[in-house]
């Protein structure tokens, strides 16, 4: 085998294990003699040597800054966790600036004995000029990790990708890039110079339910969405839950030092639905250049998690649904 054809392979062979897919030798085929201890070892020196961007494990890492997880738990662009109370069949802003809006949908229950929802995103909108993309969770019963419960849409018309590690779809026109980072359930968005979204699809799994008493019924796995957020362009004026964490002169509300840190307010980012960018702090419009020019933010690459909590002492936190 040609030494080019061997760094190929072994390039995607390190790609598949740094996102964390699942395969045995024999759905390997013709990579079955390469499956050596040195083979391991050059596939990870590759990728090293490669651009991050091309072998990257693309996937949310709930602790990292720019997260939306779990009942839902966000961490801030100023390093702060905290969550909303939000409300089943709700929308709301995440991020509302004069040319990005991205919004979610929350799916949720109310255990008996409890006054407010236990809620998850279900859905996430992206808006920007003219165009609207929608990813969402799909409804499903009994959880299946080998079939895809994702649905997309552009422009109100459903986006195709086929299943497997690195498939892509490019928005007509350019622009808009989605690529699959593992064989299903998992994509990244990528809108140039603006955004990068990293999104799974997960379900309530019955350790789940045992540990914290959701009272999930047996028809409904409430499959949702774990993202996470990297922002190459915010203006000074962003606004959304998470989008205002950003800005240089956010004073972070949240009590320090309590296991469910809240942020409150969620009332004035509400949205009529997942598709409009209408709360009452929202600024974005597809004419944005009518609102003015306004600064762009520093965005620090290497900004720090602060998730400080009795449970954490401090020193970051374990992620627990």
């Amino acid at each position: 085998m040609a030494e080019t054809l061997k760094s190929q392979l072994y390039l995607t062979f390190c790609c598949m294990v740094q996102s964390g897919e699942q395969f045995s030798l024999s759905e390997m085929g013709f990579f079955d003699d390469l499956l050596l201890v040195e083979t391991v070892c050059l596939s990870l020196l590759l990728c090293n040597y490669y651009d991050r961007a091309v072998c990257k494990a693309r996937k949310p890492n709930g602790d990292g800054i720019g997260a939306a997880c779990y009942d839902p738990r966000f961490v801030g662009g100023d390093g702060v966790m905290f969550y909303i109370h939000g409300k089943t069949n709700e929308h709301v802003s995440l991020v509302s600036d004069l040319n990005l809006q991205i919004n979610a949908r929350f799916i949720g229950r109310r255990p008996q004995g409890r006054s407010r929802d236990n809620t998850w995103i279900q859905a996430l909108a992206l808006m920007f000029d003219s165009h609207t993309f929608t990813l969402a969770a799909k409804n499903v019963a009994k959880w299946n990790s080998e079939v895809d419960q994702l649905f997309l849409s552009y422009n109100e018309v459903p986006v195709f990708i086929s299943q497997g590690h690195l498939s892509t779809w490019t928005a007509p026109g350019g622009g808009l890039v989605v690529e699959r980072t593992a064989k299903c359930n998992s994509v990244t968005v990528t809108l140039p110079g603006v955004v990068e979204m990293a999104v799974n699809v997960v379900p309530i799994t019955k350790e789940d339910d045992r540990i914290h008493n959701y009272q999930i019924p047996s028809d409904d796995c409430f499959a949702h969405l774990e993202v996470q957020f990297k922002f190459f362009h915010l203006s000074e004026k962003v606004e959304g839950v998470l989008g205002q964490t950003y800005r240089s002169d956010f004073l972070n509300p949240v009590k320090r030092g309590v296991p469910m840190p809240i942020m409150g307010g969620e009332d004035q980012y509400m949205t009529s639905s997942l598709v409009e960018a209408d709360c009452k702090r929202c600024i974005f419009t597809i004419d944005h250049a009518v609102q003015g020019v306004s600064k762009p933010l520093v965005l620090d690459p290497d900004m720090t998690v602060d998730c400080t909590s009795k449970m954490s002492n401090g020193r970051g936190f374990v992620c627990c649904k």
